[in-house]
């Protein structure tokens, strides 16, 4: 079994230790224990052979517990890579070794393949996951990958030349969050250079996008209407994605999407960067003070070396 709850930039990071696990257990049956979320995007992959929901009910709701516990220890696992290294997968680990040998990686105390090393919180969750598996006997770890997603952006009826923008982000986080005044400026240079802006977010965006959408009324908005899939179809096609820290970056350039992202002192793109082949970070200790014209030449960076001659604006 794998563990990996999420969220969702830590389950784009997880693909390559996925795949890592797959390959070393070729013959076995390899299960998922993760968010009923990520259950619909993660099962095409075919990386597992069954997917285990826990939506992490709260200690006092025991009967979801003793359920979970219940279906887990009538799985009889041979071996548990715990990839999300938590107070709750520590009492997995308890439940299911309690009197019986179970082969479990992670940094629970006991655990037989223990990763040990004491500076692993100051490793970026892809070197991190790598280093334990290979403490586990798996030595290579792929990149991330997304190359398994089967989806078609063609419903959304995109012009040829677009550019995503992901101006949202964890609601209880607002300090991740540049100013919507400050995309709104980013998606008009963007639209004015021959750029569609395609606004990505969820019901709790609604706000900022339609203030995105009111001052560029060419931009599209596709609050509430893009699947994980959706989002790896957008950024195949796009030129460029430009948003904060959140996880719909990650998909962005995991799926090979040229990325600027943009970083707050909130969180630090050492330890949790997205991945993939062309990808920039911009990191001020205050989004507030990050100026328009600075992620624009990012941009203009970004789409000169991947469009060259083709650049548009």
């Amino acid at each position: 079994m794998v563990i990996k709850h999420g969220a969702l930039g830590d389950i784009v990071l997880a693909t390559g230790p996925f795949l890592a696990i797959r390959q070393a257990h070729k013959a076995d049956h390899l299960t998922l224990l993760t968010a009923s979320l990520f259950a619909p995007f993660l099962k095409p992959s075919g990386i597992f052979d069954s997917i285990l929901i826990d939506d992490r009910p709260p200690p006092w709701h025991l009967t979801a517990w003793a359920r979970l516990l219940r279906q887990l220890r009538a799985s009889h696992f041979d071996r548990v890579y715990d990839l999300q290294h938590s107070n709750r997968t520590a009492l997995i680990y308890r439940v299911l070794a309690m009197r019986r040998r179970l082969e479990w990686s992670g940094i629970t105390a006991g655990c037989s393949h223990p990763h040990s090393n004491p500076n692993r919180d100051s490793m970026h969750t892809i070197e991190r996951q790598a280093e334990q598996l290979a403490a586990a006997g798996i030595p290579e770890t792929p990149a991330t990958d997304l190359s398994w997603v089967v989806a078609d952006a063609r419903r959304f009826e995109l012009p040829e030349h677009y550019a995503l923008l992901v101006p949202g982000g964890a609601a209880h986080r607002p300090g991740k969050r540049w100013p919507v005044q400050n995309f709104a400026e980013l998606a008009s240079w963007l639209n004015t250079s021959g750029y569609t802006p395609v606004l990505l977010g969820g019901k709790s965006e609604t706000s900022t996008l339609q203030t995105i959408a009111k001052a560029v009324p060419a931009a599209l908005n596709l609050r509430g209407m893009t699947s994980l899939s959706d989002i790896v179809a957008l950024a195949r096609g796009a030129a460029i994605a430009i948003g904060n820290d959140t996880g719909p970056m990650h998909v962005a350039a995991a799926s090979n999407c040229p990325t600027v992202v943009l970083f707050s002192d909130d969180s630090d793109p050492v330890l949790t960067a997205p991945r993939g082949g062309n990808v920039e970070i911009i990191q001020m200790n205050s989004l507030a003070d990050l100026g328009v014209d600075k992620v624009v030449a990012a941009a203009r960076r970004t789409l000169e070396t991947n469009l060259g001659p083709h650049f548009r604006e």
